[in-house]
């Protein structure tokens, strides 16, 4: 059977030519014994691939069972998977077939296979590798005939570095490799998946089918689906029946699409001088180099008044400048509760911040206006709540309040 005829028998929607390579791997190794590995993220299709195989394989007048590892609890995975003896532990009235029997001379798709325990891991080694197993509380060794295939959205390499998965069984599972795309890495298929759910879900309802306009459809071209497919039709489906119009705006899709400013496109940063205008990060850059320039201009007095003689002092050790969060901060004191990354060098080079000890109170009142300034602002954008203007500057509520005391602030 080809691609597209698979395509049609299993209702798989897309022209990307990675799914065209995953179902035509899937379709050639059907034929075979070999157990397969299907990754990719949450919501791309993993379960129709193990279908493929069973379908397209001899075994497909065999049973055929799917289990989500991830779904059984911990205690009684083994008992699921391998069967127990009466009396093996408590429930256990009586003797019960696991899946690795009951599949016999079928297919077991084993999903989510990253959440397995350790302990499951090994008795899933010794089927794989000699087809044996033993039912929990029994001694008896019991043999399967049973093809696996396995699916996971887990990093399994990064797995097996932390120790919570099985080299060696990570090779046995990985005979043979299919990556399903995210739906993200197939933009060309998006317009036809709508299309699909929309019409779909009309038919269902007795309702108009829903269109897109250009500027929503290049929306969703664009936007992440973290989701993937299943977030796509669950998204179709709420607009199909919340929305009165028939065709959807590129403002009217805003609205169900969650975090929609991480979108894949690149993010441009404003350039205005208006403060409305200025996201926090042109703020950081903008301050940073102002505060540069007076580090600069101190340093130039400061060695102008001490006549060549020894610094005595570094004033950033004193009051160093220092990022938190999103912004800057002066920290008066290095009693502080707070704890926080010296990170300002990272922006101003070492030797542009160390200068002379005879820092008057002109040299204080310029770092204390931007502290001042900063705190300001952040009152501002967070509409007066000090709460939450605290957490934006990464200080506590109470160093807050001393602050906005000790500078005389009312907003």
């Amino acid at each position: 059977m080809d691609v597209q005829a698979i395509k049609r028998t299993f209702g798989i929607i897309g022209t990307d030519p990675e799914l065209d390579r995953a179902i035509g791997i899937a379709a050639q190794v059907a034929a075979t014994d070999l157990t397969v590995l299907i990754t990719g993220e949450s919501g791309t299709g993993k379960d129709v691939f193990p279908k493929i195989i069973h379908q397209n394989s001899a075994r497909k007048h065999g049973p055929y069972f799917a289990v989500n590892c991830g779904a059984i609890p911990e205690g009684t995975i083994d008992s699921e998977l391998f069967g127990h003896e009466k009396g093996s532990f408590t429930g256990a009235v009586n003797e019960r077939k696991g899946y690795f029997e009951i599949a016999d001379k079928g297919t077991l798709f084993l999903d989510e296979v990253g959440e397995l325990p350790t302990s499951t891991q090994a008795r899933l080694l010794r089927v794989l590798e000699n087809g044996e197993f033993i039912r929990v509380g029994g001694s008896k060794v019991m043999k399967t005939n049973v093809r696996i295939v396995a699916a996971t959205n887990a990093d399994l390499p990064t797995a097996i570095e932390r120790g919570r998965f099985r080299e060696d069984l990570y090779y046995r599972l990985n005979t043979i490799p299919i990556h399903i795309p995210a739906l993200r890495e197939r933009k060309a298929d998006i317009p036809l998946l709508f299309r699909k759910f929309a019409a779909d879900f009309a038919e269902r309802n007795h309702i108009p089918a829903i269109t897109l306009s250009p500027d929503a459809m290049k929306m969703m071209e664009n936007y992440r689906w973290d989701g993937n497919i299943r977030q796509l039709k669950n998204v179709t489906e709420q607009i199909s029946i919340m929305e009165t119009e028939r065709n959807i705006t590129a403002e009217a899709l805003a609205k169900y699409l969650p975090n929609r400013v991480q979108s894949s496109l690149p993010v441009l940063l404003s350039h205005s001088d208006t403060m409305d205008s200025v996201n926090e990060r042109d703020l950081l850059y903008r301050v940073l180099f102002d505060m540069q320039k007076d580090i600069r201009e101190l340093r130039a007095q400061v060695n102008n008044l001490s006549n060549g003689r020894p610094i005595e002092q570094n004033y950033v050790q004193n009051n160093p400048v220092t990022q938190i969060g999103d912004t800057v901060v002066t920290r008066v004191s290095q009693n502080e509760p707070e704890e926080v990354e010296q990170e300002f060098a990272e922006f101003v080079p070492a030797e542009e911040t160390h200068y002379g000890a005879s820092t008057g109170s002109t040299d204080n009142l310029s770092l204390e206006h931007h502290e001042r300034e900063m705190i300001i602002k952040a009152l501002e954008a967070h509409r007066g709540k000090r709460k939450d203007a605290a957490k934006a500057l990464g200080i506590s509520e109470r160093t807050l309040y001393r602050k906005i005391n000790e500078y005389g602030i009312n907003l």
